[in-house]
């Protein structure tokens, strides 16, 4: 479907480019100001009076020259912001609200290692390789402009961001191996969280001096920080709110009023990017991790209409706010007045991306291999390094800021880069499935039993998490105090006998009536021996002495 708007928008931008002129508007007034750089924001004195101009494009060139069709190309440029408060945040958002817990967490380790690691050797990686072409372009003479050694670090951060939504729609439809899905979809997902907050640490860099592009231990220790400080800070304001609106929903009877149930579900998960940014966080950020624990505490509150219709609302907002994106691509390929296109820059931006890919994910997969059971096999690997596809992220880090003469290169480039990804890698998926001889039409729970008859001896034994005891320890403490306080799904909360009318205050009604039944749940059994310990992962057991232990997921059709 991308590939398919991304060619509509093509052929509108074709026709609005060359097809439609449109007269000038001579009412403006024209004041010059010799400046070295176009800023995007200026700040006017009229009679003692300030006022805020906001860039908007070019109307004259270098010779003072009218831009031909300028009035135009502006009316159809949108502000790069739009995507950041208006698009993203849906996308975002649904990403984190049907994801597919079972099979993420049981791989969340290697994720977690792809997400962060693995984005910020890509960084590094493309950062570097690309600068070596920049040294060599400035040789040569192609390169007109400042391009520093920071400007190539924020281009590694922005294309680092994967997107493979084409993938993933052929991997839905397909039904491919589950933990290649989740591999493939759970990277995607905190790395576009990842290079969001990395690109923007980046920005930050202020070495102290008149040289602001010289290397400085205490701004690069500052940049550190002031990432971990808004990661975290954007993580922790998520999940808050994501909790509360788990409470407003459980002590409260908006179940019985749906339209309004779902109306304020929705007005507090958009509040959750609102806030973030208020207090100086990355919103993109909080709502995915507002989705997630909306997925796995709010959900079990609401009525069942509610779900269906949070469900399908959110579904929809992303899929209309990605096929804008993909179709203002093609318009912007044709619309945007500051394309620089050099074919040495492009060039080594697709090696420096090919690299940095192969970086990330052949060394990383073979250090997580030593320590996993079910291991990342080499066809895996070829796979997650030809469908690492650049898209809506990329796209829209580099619109947000094009002042400068090596940000308009960097933009172009991405442009050509998210193209070529998403017709070639994407287009291609079937046949390199076919090619690798990857497993498709696999049923997840079938699987799963599969998995369980063909243990050693015999035995009935689920598969393992490869989070080993930190992730069992977690999901104890989650089932026996978290879900039970926050939901209405499970058994009610286990607590001492001096602590009953605590728990009593803290459990209503409902959480009796659905004792027991988490839907669509993921089911965390334990032997019970001595020692208590919470060992295996199955699906509904049929023995008496098992017990489920996990709550419910989102439904991600």
């Amino acid at each position: 479907m991308g590939v398919l708007v991304s060619y509509t928008g093509l052929l509108v931008g074709v026709i609005l480019r060359f097809g439609v002129h449109v007269q000038p508007d001579l009412n403006n007034v024209t004041l010059s100001c010799a400046m070295n750089s176009s800023p995007a924001t200026i700040l006017v004195n009229v009679s003692g009076h300030f006022y805020e101009y906001t860039l908007k494009g070019e109307v004259k060139d270098s010779e003072g020259e009218n831009v031909p069709d300028a009035e135009m190309l502006k009316k159809v440029t949108f502000d790069p912001e739009i995507f950041f408060n208006i698009l993203l945040p849906p996308i975002i958002f649904h990403a984190g609200y049907s994801l597919k817990r079972r099979h993420f967490f049981r791989n969340l380790g290697s994720i977690l290692s792809y997400a962060f690691l693995g984005t910020a050797i890509s960084c590094i990686v493309i950062g570097s390789v690309l600068y070596g072409c920049v040294a060599f372009m400035k040789a040569v003479g192609q390169i007109q402009g400042d391009f520093f050694f920071t400007d190539c670090l924020f281009f590694g951060a922005v294309i680092s961001a994967t997107d493979p939504v084409t993938v993933l729609a052929i991997f839905n439809e397909l039904k491919v191996d589950v933990d290649l899905y989740a591999l493939l979809f759970g990277e995607s997902v905190l790395n576009d969280a990842v290079a969001i907050v990395l690109s923007s640490s980046i920005m930050a860099y202020q070495p102290t001096g008149d040289n602001s592009h010289t290397f400085d231990g205490s701004a690069m220790l500052k940049s550190i920080g002031l990432f971990l400080g808004v990661f975290s800070g954007s993580f922790g304001l998520g999940v808050v709110t994501g909790v509360m609106t788990s409470l407003v929903t459980k002590y409260t009877k908006l179940r019985e009023f749906p339209l309004l149930e779902t109306g304020l579900f929705f007005l507090m998960s958009w509040s959750t990017f609102l806030l973030a940014e208020a207090c100086g966080f990355t919103g993109v950020v909080a709502v995915l991790f507002c989705g997630m624990t909306q997925a796995h505490y709010t959900f079990n509150n609401l009525s069942d209409e509610s779900k269906d219709r949070t469900k399908q609302l959110f579904e929809l907002l992303n899929f209309l706010a990605e096929n804008f994106i993909f179709s203002y691509m093609g318009l912007t390929l044709f619309s945007f007045q500051y394309h620089v296109f050099n074919p040495l820059f492009i060039l080594g931006a697709f090696i420096a991306v090919f690299i940095g890919r192969a970086a990330n994910i052949y060394p990383l997969s073979f250090l997580l291999n030593l320590g996993r059971k079910n291991k990342i096999s080499p066809k895996f690997q070829h796979f997650m390094m030809f469908s690492g596809l650049r898209g809506a992220m990329a796209f829209a880090l580099s619109i947000r800021d094009t002042a400068t003469y090596a940000r308009r290169m960097m933009f172009s480039s991405t442009l050509l880069i998210v193209f070529f990804t998403v017709w070639i890698c994407g287009g291609g998926t079937t046949q390199m499935l076919s090619f690798m001889n990857i497993r498709v039409g696999v049923d997840a729970d079938q699987d799963q039993v599969s998995l369980q008859a063909s243990s050693p001896g015999g035995e009935r034994r689920g598969v393992r998490h490869e989070g080993a005891w930190p992730f069992r320890m977690w999901h104890s403490f989650d089932h026996q105090y978290l879900k039970p306080f926050l939901t209405n799904s499970g058994t009610p909360p286990t607590m001492p006998a001096c602590c009953a009318s605590l728990t009593q205050c803290l459990t209503n009604s409902q959480a009796y009536e659905t004792e027991g039944h988490d839907e669509d749940s993921e089911l965390i059994r334990s032997r019970r021996s001595s020692s208590a310990m919470y060992t295996d992962i199955s699906t509904v057991s049929q023995s008496s002495s098992y017990n489920n232990l996990y709550g419910p997921t989102v439904p991600s059709g």
